[in-house]
């Protein structure tokens, strides 16, 4: 039976594709797809981070749209990708010492906590991926996609975010401890929602771009919620709050 491969667009018959070597199996993106991932990320590394990254940056909605719908094969897989760029940049941020959050006499513990964020960034960026996820979940449901193909898009908008703040890094460091790092901390999240909605209206090209956007003022005000929430929980175990 001749198969098209959703990669290249090659006709042949088989497991591979004799083109571009894509598996003629690629499986809806589910459970099982995510949890696969996961093992990947932990054990084995590709050679896709630069091409994953020039995507995000040149045509982030349109290249993720098409890694769900199958074109996998040139692509750093999601949460690999995620987690590497999160623990250099989290690398950074601990050997450099930033200290991202106000502190005054009243409120020294938040140096423990700046220091543990600094240790497990990692962990911190992908926990709030599914919070994102959310958010696109409830807002975006009608056009057609699961919550864990939302979660995928989610993964890589969190990396195109986390690449970013790596560029800007040097302008954190020059500013650390200064009046200015709050300025730099507005200027980094502006860049991200700028990043967010572009992505948005990319990736959901089946509406007008004016009501994707629309919809992503509210799909990232719904994380911006369940942000504070699970914050203020966080904040209250550990007696920080």
């Amino acid at each position: 039976m001749e198969i098209t491969c959703k990669n290249c667009q090659q006709h042949y018959t088989g497991n591979y594709c004799n083109n571009c070597g894509q598996p003629a199996d690629t499986h809806k993106i589910n459970a099982h797809y995510l949890w696969h991932d996961i093992q990947h990320s932990l054990l084995h590394f590709d050679a896709g981070i630069p091409y994953s990254i020039k995507q995000l940056f040149t045509r982030p909605g349109h290249s993720i749209r098409e890694f769900i719908e199958g074109k996998r094969v040139r692509h750093f897989k999601p949460l690999s990708l995620v987690t590497v760029l999160a623990a250099f940049y989290g690398f950074l941020y601990h050997y450099y010492h930033l200290n991202l959050f106000k502190v005054n006499e009243a409120d020294l513990n938040l140096n423990d906590f700046n220091e543990w964020n600094a240790t497990h960034f990692a962990w911190t960026t992908i926990a709030t991926i599914p919070l994102y996820t959310i958010g696109t979940y409830i807002v975006f449901r009608k056009q057609g996609y699961n919550f864990f193909e939302l979660f995928v898009l989610n993964t890589f908008k969190a990396s195109q975010r986390l690449f970013a703040q790596i560029l800007i890094f040097p302008l954190l460091l020059y500013f650390n401890g200064t009046p200015h790092m709050q300025q730099i901390l507005n200027l980094m999240y502006i860049i991200g929602v700028i990043l967010i909605f572009w992505t948005n209206i990319q990736f959901f090209n089946k509406m007008s771009k004016t009501k994707a956007f629309l919809l992503s003022i509210v799909s990232h005000f719904i994380f911006l919620v369940c942000f504070l929430i699970v914050m203020t929980i966080v904040l209250v175990m550990t007696g920080r709050l």
